[in-house]
């Protein structure tokens, strides 16, 4: 009877301890990753990761009384004769009494030249304040906003990349998943909605409005978005936010005399080479999931 893999996990007040202990021959235990991080230390037949809660990519939700922290655990490899593998890593704890927003609320950090923070969030419809409410009618406009603080960094733009909505925290090979944004900012549930961006108040914010849209009636609906920050002056193709206007076609919300950026959204928007902003190993770009959310008819 062949041994099964084995993983020790141990959730620690601001970092975590993952050891996988691989049964399998031939396997390169170095090639395993823990979201976006690589092993702290390898051996023949183990991979571990000691990292902190706010690296590696791991994503917060807000249950009742809890915190939890999701991550994957994933191995691939070139060599045909070992298939792609992933295994969730869920780490919970007790929410701190003095710690309660009323959803999700994604929050991420980073470093550049100087300090970089990433917000987004359910809004109310006026955009002056956080959503009161996050159960919306079918067909009605469900405000977002994504932004990002910086101190002495370069001044920069945000773009919300991907978005796609799913009925978990996770998003799951075979789970039911919408896609609201893709292909670098072309926002496609615009042909087929009123969903759209709306005129930027600051470079450093966007806002969108997503129609509420019949996916998972009365289910408890997951965004899970990506965003990038990125120098205004650097914007292209990879690097835009566009709304399908009917009877007109693709438009560059920031600057409509330059839409033709947004022809890609029918095809593929490839991205070339950056000129990066980054700082050390951290990127501009990050994911969140936001919700729970409950579309109701």
């Amino acid at each position: 009877m062949a041994l099964l893999n084995e993983m020790k996990l141990d959730c620690q007040q601001d970092f975590v301890s993952l050891v996988w202990t691989e049964t399998r021959p031939q396997v390169d235990t170095s090639l395993y990753r823990l979201g976006n991080c690589f092993p702290t230390s390898v051996m023949a037949t183990q991979a571990i990761f000691k990292v902190e809660l706010n690296a590696c990519k791991f994503r917060r939700m807000v249950t009742g009384d809890l915190l939890q922290y999701n991550n994957n655990l994933t191995y691939v490899s070139s060599e045909s004769q070992f298939l792609p593998f992933s295994h969730p890593v869920t780490c919970v704890y007790q929410r701190p009494k003095d710690w309660y927003p009323m959803i999700y609320n994604p929050f991420f950090e980073t470093y550049g030249q100087g300090e970089l923070l990433f917000h987004a969030k359910f809004m109310n419809n006026d955009f002056t304040g956080p959503a009161e409410s996050f159960s919306f009618p079918l067909g009605s406009l469900i405000p977002i906003m994504a932004s990002v603080q910086q101190a002495s960094h370069q001044p920069l733009q945000i773009f919300i990349e991907e978005c796609v909505a799913a009925t978990t925290p996770q998003l799951l090979p075979n789970g039911d998943k919408y896609t609201i944004i893709t292909n670098k900012g072309c926002l496609v549930d615009s042909k087929v909605s009123r969903s759209r961006f709306l005129p930027r108040q600051k470079s450093s914010q966007i806002h969108a409005l997503l129609q509420a849209f019949r996916f998972s009636t009365g289910e408890q609906v997951y965004l899970h978005c990506t965003f990038v920050a990125w120098d205004p002056v650097g914007v292209d193709k990879t690097k835009k936010a566009c709304n399908y206007v009917q009877g007109h076609g693709w438009e560059l919300v920031d600057n409509p005399s330059y839409s033709s950026v947004c022809d890609c959204c029918e095809s593929s928007c490839n991205a070339r080479r950056r000129r990066s902003t980054s700082f050390g190993n951290h990127e501009m770009v990050h994911e969140a999931v936001l919700g729970p959310i409950t579309i109701t008819d």
